[in-house]
């Protein structure tokens, strides 16, 4: 009995001991990035530069705020106006919207939320990821923060911030929370998107009933569809291009309209402009009952655009944005808005034959609710705002988008469920495959091999060692994926050079192109294997890479150059320091007992790890310093060529060609989730090898199964 508790204890401090071992050799590669982080540079924006992106901000960003005067009045008052006063409320109503959602929330609050200028829901989520852990997928490693675009702050212990990051942390139901909350808006956007363009055309194109009465709505309807085709069609030129193309249209439209709002209160009605005062708002309400309260979805369409002008961030910097809205977008608007009602308040028949009939678009109060709250912790995590300011902005901002979604959700009937059907398509669809890949993501995390058995091994690996390159893909950042232990179990032998490749998506908007791989040493020199991360950010377009292979290499030729240049500059420092530790007592330790003075050489046959020791030698002290720069560079002559002649040998990419499906007793739900719908997606998705433009002759699939 004494034998077999003293064997179990002493499994357990073997297990506990080889964890300990590993955790020492799969350290975080903090080195490696501070070092590609040191070489960056960041570009400044002129001030004429930033004029010419304001005005190209005009003709990609502010298209549907300024056709949304085209429809307002008429889903307001679809029935017809029953009182001129109504008018003047409507008015107030749009005046105080515009100024509180889109300027004062979007252009001077959320646009100051951008992640390195990037602008959207995802670009908040990503914030709110660096500032606190509530990433499902847990691929965190210390040298991620030591990117260009990683920024984030600590918080003192007991302040508000710290707080709620431990309230967010606390429980996984919470992140999940976070994370559909974030999904629901980006699938809003994209409901609100597809419609958007087609309501806008329309809109505009039925101007020609006015002067062309028999002209039939099926015409109206093919001019508006033959228009959105070469709007689309354009849309490959890219944003540039696009935006110096329409930027002088939507501007002359701005000021068209603008001008026309002064003709028309300077004309009909000069007293419209007493819809500046609040007061009207408060008797519209009390007039119209429950009339007034659903009028409010024709309201809201006079915000529609508003989320693009803080997604298309990623387009234009924010100081543009703002200057193009404050000096064009939003005074233009207003007297639009005014003199229409000027108009109407003279002209009340010409309410339904002025304007078109749209759908109103409901997704955009959603998209605007789920910005509010993302905002609210914004505020508090990552610029730890004052208590009371998070509170009016939360008041102010619930006050009048819940105001306009319980109006609008009357009319989801009348076709506002359009969007919503979008939307949720969409969101079952990324629901589903963030849910896919964080039970894959689990599985190889549980599964992977501890380096230090590979290292146990010796530098053959107990295998036969082949001329060539072998880049094995894994999801993992640290340890050995599960497929290359099932390779070597299965296949006696493997090549010169192994690489773990692992592509890793971090939260930042982009990974700057110097810093995108990072590589690590495994073990000594003599086991040729390496760890590279490539690391990717949420706008980083993943097209076919022909370079892919190229700039890896080309990164690890720069490892070794660094890793040499490290080697001779650690050498230096051992040795001024020790200069500088027998500095104070020279007398007493420049001389020996003979009288002697000895010198530090180091011998040529070490490497330039092993540590320097006292010879007596007549040579001078410099030539120290040169032995050891002479060795680091043979070094590296040596490691370049090795991987020079290895890389020639031929390079072959293996991937775990994996397939996900659920356990036997599994609830039905969860095995159409798994076997069929992310398995769906999975076959329609594009591969690995053809992102990176491996050639098939070079692949080689590891197939396995993972129960789930």
């Amino acid at each position: 009995m004494t034998s077999r508790m003293g064997t179990d204890e002493e499994m357990g401090q073997n297990k506990s001991n080889g964890w300990m071992l590993d955790q020492k050799l799969d350290q975080p590669m903090d080195e490696e990035a501070m070092r590609l982080k040191n070489m960056s540079t960041e570009k400044e924006i002129s001030t004429i530069l930033l004029l010419q992106l304001a005005f190209q901000s005009l003709g990609v960003v502010y298209g549907d705020l300024g056709t949304s005067p085209l429809y307002v009045y008429y889903n307001t008052f679809p029935r017809g106006i029953a009182e001129p006063e109504d008018v003047i409320g409507v008015l107030s109503l749009i005046i105080y919207s515009l100024t509180l959602v889109p300027l004062i929330k979007y252009v001077f609050i959320v646009s100051r939320a951008t992640d390195n200028g990037q602008g959207g829901t995802f670009a908040l989520y990503s914030l709110l990821c660096r500032h606190a852990k509530i990433k499902i997928i847990p691929n965190y490693d210390q040298s991620d923060e030591k990117l260009t675009t990683y920024n984030y702050c600590s918080y003192h212990e007991k302040s508000l911030a710290a707080k709620t990051k431990r309230w967010l942390e606390k429980y996984a139901y919470r992140k999940t929370a976070l994370l559909v909350l974030v999904l629901v808006g980006s699938c809003m956007v994209i409901g609100d998107g597809i419609l958007t363009p087609a309501i806008s055309v329309l809109s505009a194109v039925n101007g020609i009933n006015i002067t062309h009465p028999k002209l039939s709505k099926d015409m109206v309807l093919m001019i508006a569809v033959a228009l959105i085709i070469i709007l689309f069609s354009m849309q490959h030129y890219g944003t540039d291009k696009v935006g110096w193309l329409f930027s002088p249209i939507v501007f002359v439209w701005f000021l068209l309209i603008g001008g026309i709002g002064i003709y028309n209160i300077c004309k009909y009605e000069t007293s419209v402009l007493k819809a500046f005062s609040p007061v009207y708002i408060y008797r519209y309400f009390k007039r119209g009952g429950k009339d007034s309260w659903t009028s409010l979805g024709g309201v809201m369409l006079s915000l529609t655009g508003t989320e693009a002008l803080f997604a298309d961030l990623s387009l234009f910097p924010v100081p543009a944005i703002q200057i193009a809205f404050t000096v064009v977008v939003f005074p233009c608007l207003l007297l639009a808005y005014v003199g229409q009602a000027a108009y109407l308040v003279q002209n009340s028949d010409q309410v339904v034959g002025a304007f078109y009939h749209s759908i109103p678009g409901a997704a955009v109060v959603i998209v605007m609710l789920v910005t509010t709250f993302l905002m609210i912790l914004i505020m508090l995590l990552v610029w730890r705002s004052h208590w009371m300011l998070i509170l009016i902005f939360t008041v102010l901002s619930l006050v009048v988008e819940l105001t306009y979604f319980s109006a609008v959700i009357l009319k989801v009937n009348q076709g506002g469920w359009v969007p919503l059907v979008i939307a949720t398509v969409f969101f079952i669809i990324m629901y589903v495959w963030h849910y896919g890949t964080v039970k894959h993501y689990e599985f190889e995390m549980h599964n992977k091999v501890p380096l230090a058995w590979i290292l146990r091994l010796g530098p053959s690996l107990g295998l036969v060692r082949v001329p060539g390159v072998g880049l094995v893909y894994s999801e993992l950042a640290s340890g050995v994926p599960n497929i290359f232990s099932h390779l070597i179990t299965n296949v006696p032998a493997i090549h010169s050079v192994v690489i773990f490749l692992c592509v890793k998506y971090l939260p930042v908007y982009t990974v700057p192109e110097g810093e995108r791989f990072l590589i690590k040493r495994i073990g000594t020199m003599d086991f040729h294997m390496f760890r590279c991360v490539v690391r990717y950010g949420y706008s980083d377009l993943r097209k076919k890479d022909d370079d892919f292979e190229n700039k890896l290499f080309d990164s690890l030729f720069m490892f070794f150059r660094l890793e040499s240049l490290m080697d001779s500059f650690s050498d230096s420092d051992e040795h001024s320091l020790c200069d500088q530790e027998t500095e104070g007592s020279r007398d007493d330790c420049l001389l020996n007992g003979n009288g002697n003075a000895p010198e530090f050489n180091v011998n040529s046959n070490i490497s330039s790890g092993d540590s320097i020791v006292l010879v007596d030698s007549p040579l001078p002290k410099n030539n120290t310093i040169m032995s050891s720069s002479q060795a680091s560079k043979h070094s590296e002559v040596d490691g370049l060529e090795f991987m020079k002649r290895c890389r020639d040998a031929g390079v072959v990419h293996l991937m775990g060609n994996t397939i996900l499906k659920a356990k036997s007793g599994s609830r039905f739900y969860k095995k159409i989730t798994i076997d069929y719908v992310y398995a769906f997606l999975r076959k329609i998705c594009r591969e690995k090898n053809v992102i990176f433009h491996i050639p098939y002759e070079s692949l080689l699939n590891v197939g396995q199964v993972y129960y789930v």
